[in-house]
């Protein structure tokens, strides 16, 4: 396959921790431009990676026809608008998660995928992972049985980021801890499960810990330092029942909360096994035979999940092939992260069609 002219839009730790540095790595790409209004933070990156032109001018990307995939590394309160555009000019894009700020962005970011023809691809990351591609096919061999119920947990004592940044606030980020952290556990469920139609939600997302920022205690703060003048308007903590044409599918999920126990796992619950995946970590397989209880952690070689992507984005726009993280599967998620919120903001149930 002949290499791919790529370029990055935002060079933050996202982009520079795992998108420049698979694009760089891939037999596949050729970087081009490394884009971010802070023109010191794309030089870093240049040097960093060694290869392609630090800009701060996103359009310079659009208007160069050699440039035939993007990766939107931005906060989220610009995914839809520079992935409309770029698809708009031509280009495939990879927009890191979420898909956007709210259902009603994915939605025309759909629409404008589906009017150019172009590939775009949401960085649902854990949809290329070895352990929960493994989880996965054990679920469709029948392994676990029926699984009929799955329970989510992302909890943390106090780590809210940024406290008063980008991050804590609604305008930009759209949300907190469930369309931060709640987009990669839900992702990964609905994956799991062959993403199954939601049918309704009932949730509760709550601004506690964080609403007096000269008061929140903390020991440490990723996407810090905090912002005492800044805003907090966004969710710490969230509790949702779905129902699915399949599973049901209950979350807790906190940034912070004054329990000083991190939690972050998915239940798997099947009438013949079950299985509690560790977040980022390995799986344990739980199932009764031979009038014994069994427990296990199964084996199985890992690759790296963000080479994996990247490479998968490069080689489906040179081949046509649709990937399981394209707009129109993972949209289900951003539709369950919306009911959410709606049914938060209502305080009733929300019956999706």
């Amino acid at each position: 396959m002949n290499k791919i002219k790529v370029a990055v839009i935002g060079c933050g730790a996202i982009a520079s921790s795992q998108h420049i540095k698979a694009y760089k790595n891939s037999p596949y790409a050729e970087i081009k431009y490394l884009c971010d209004i802070d023109m010191a933070r794309a030089e870093a990156a240049v040097k960093d990676v060694g290869t392609g032109q630090a800009i701060t001018d996103y359009r310079i990307i659009l208007e160069d026809p050699e440039v035939e995939a993007v990766s939107i590394c931005t906060p989220n309160h610009l995914h839809a608008s520079l992935s409309i555009a770029c698809l708009q000019a031509g280009k495939n894009v990879l927009c890191e998660k979420p898909a956007a700020r709210t259902y009603a962005e994915a939605l025309e970011m759909q629409k404008a995928q589906r009017e150019s023809g172009k590939v775009l691809n949401i960085g649902v990351v854990n949809r290329f992972n070895s352990g929960v591609n493994v989880i996965k096919d054990m679920i469709e061999t029948g392994e676990l049985g029926e699984v009929y119920h799955v329970y989510v947990s992302f909890r943390a004592h106090r780590s809210i980021p940024g406290l008063g940044g980008a991050f804590t606030t609604k305008a930009i980020a759209g949300g907190g801890a469930l369309i931060d952290w709640g987009v990669h556990f839900l992702d990964i469920v609905m994956y799991c499960l062959g993403d199954p139609l939601p049918k309704t939600v009932t949730g509760q997302a709550y601004s506690k810990l964080g609403k007096d920022m000269n008061e929140y205690t903390y020991l440490n703060m990723w996407a810090g330092p905090p912002k005492l003048d800044g805003t907090y308007d966004v969710d710490d903590f969230v509790t949702a029942l779905i129902r699915t044409e399949g599973p049901t599918v209950t979350l807790n999920g906190a940034w912070a909360q004054n329990i000083g126990i991190d939690e972050m796992y998915i239940d798997f619950l099947g009438d013949k096994s079950g299985i509690r995946l560790q977040y980022g970590q390995e799986f344990q397989l739980f199932s009764a035979r031979n009038g014994s209880l069994m427990e296990s952690t199964p084996k199985y070689r890992a690759s790296d999940m963000f080479q994996n992507e990247i490479d998968g984005f490069l080689r489906c726009i040179r081949t046509g092939e649709k990937l399981p993280s394209h707009i129109d599967t993972v949209i289900l998620t951003s539709r369950i992260i919306q009911a959410i919120y709606d049914s938060s903001d209502r305080h009733k149930e929300i019956t999706l069609d």
